[in-house]
């Protein structure tokens, strides 16, 4: 099989709003109230898929879940329009856009039964996100459908949060070869929760069929979290045979390196030391929740979005890192302000899949021509703005069921209604 790393980008729904509802992530908490613009941050994330094809890499999608969550509604006893209004914002969310929480995935070449494992995230810390896992998994069981190749896994109990990919990075010569499996987990972080329990990331590695001695549990530091990091993605990334973090990111960073060292030949750290970027500036430019990936010309690239050119000690650092002989070789800038400012840079945006293209369902894969399409439909559905005081409006909520039926008929998807 031709392995190959697809990025699979959540496209951003038609009920895209500002509700606040993420406690520690600063970027949602701080934008709370204001106006969105749904077909906007649609297209900005269109945008950023045809860039990825742009340079040559394989490229994916997941479709806006269901909103409002009319019957994680009615299992609470009341209707979208009857609902509190906090109940009713949650019910309406869109952040199954970002695909990083989607699910955890550990390619074939790292498990017992040579197959991709996939498991859905349960993201029950949240009251907002825990009821996508339905959705997301739908998703999944139809997307990597071929038993040969893919096996999908429900989410782990509830008991331990588990937010996917997110707080999972893969280390490996090469994407195709067997790699090591880092899985960072958080126990505090001051005022702020820790989402990633220990006990949820082991429980995904033997699901998985991982080998214990390729695979590794990480604490990220308190420190971190506390500073806004609620997620790993946000402090620290990965690709190949490359590990690119905050000097902050970790609770034990030398029981870290170690690890790597001794078990993957040409391993590198590229490290960014708070002197430097410290860990704010990191956080508010979402340095590490960039993609980082290696194109067909094998130039391993570093996309950024803009709010990193905009960041003084940032873009200082990229400019000397990229000037210099590090790995990194080349940075993209790509704008997905609407995305930013609801807590998720490109990172958030897209899960990481390592398969053969040709077993994955074709209607979840996409080239130029399709964006197109999806581009002609969010324009002419996707709401343009939505206000919070407009939130519970039924009008509303028509609006963005239409909005994601044409999406699910021009893909021919509509099995997920």
């Amino acid at each position: 099989m031709a392995l190959r790393e697809i990025n699979v980008d959540g496209i951003i729904g038609p009920s895209h709003n500002y509700a606040g509802l993420s406690f520690g992530n600063l970027a949602s908490t701080k934008n709370a109230g204001q106006v969105s613009q749904p077909r906007a941050a649609a297209l900005q994330g269109i945008d950023k898929m045809r860039a990825n094809l742009a340079l040559g890499l394989a490229q994916g999608i997941f479709l806006p879940n269901a909103r409002p969550n009319r019957s994680w509604l009615a299992e609470l006893g009341t209707d979208y329009e009857h609902a509190d209004a906090p109940l009713a914002a949650a019910a309406m969310s869109a952040s199954s856009m970002w695909a990083a929480n989607a699910a955890t995935v550990s390619p074939g070449p790292d498990t017992t039964d040579g197959r991709c494992h996939l498991t859905a995230a349960n993201l029950r810390t949240m009251p907002h996100r825990s009821h996508e896992w339905p959705g997301t998994l739908a998703q999944l069981k139809i997307a990597f459908a071929d038993p040969a190749h893919f096996r999908v896994h429900g989410p782990v109990p509830p008991a331990f949060g588990d937010e996917g990919a997110a707080n999972h990075m893969r280390l490996t010569s090469k994407h195709g070869e067997r790699g090591l499996e880092l899985f960072v987990y958080g126990v505090t972080g001051g005022a702020f929760p820790a989402r990633q329990h220990l006990q949820a990331s082991k429980a995904i590695a033997r699901l998985h069929g991982l080998d214990p001695a390729s695979t590794l549990f990480v604490e990220q530091s308190e420190e971190a979290i506390a500073a806004g990091a609620f997620h790993n993605d946000v402090v620290a990334v990965a690709n190949e045979n490359v590990l690119f973090a905050h000097e902050l990111a970790f609770a034990d960073r030398a029981g870290l390196v170690g690890f790597c060292e001794s078990r993957l030949p040409g391993f590198e750290l590229v490290e960014v030391p708070a002197a430097e970027v410290p860990i704010g500036d990191a956080i508010t430019s979402y340095l590490f929740n960039a993609q980082l990936v290696t194109p067909p010309d094998g130039e391993m690239t570093l996309i950024v979005p803009t709010e990193a050119r905009e960041t003084p000690t940032v873009w200082s650092w990229i400019e000397r890192h990229i000037a210099g002989n590090g790995p990194i070789r080349r940075v993209e800038v790509v704008d997905v302000r609407q995305s930013m400012a609801n807590g998720g840079g490109p990172a958030c945006l897209r899960l990481r899949v390592v398969a053969d293209p040709a077993t994955v369902d074709p209607r979840f894969i996409v080239d130029d021509a399709k964006l197109d399409r999806l581009a002609e439909v969010i324009r002419r559905t996707w709401p343009i703005e939505i206000d919070n005081a407009d939130l519970q409006k039924p009008s509303l909520a028509t609006d963005v069921e239409a909005a994601r039926t044409a999406l699910l008929e021009a893909l021919d998807l509509t099995e997920l209604a």
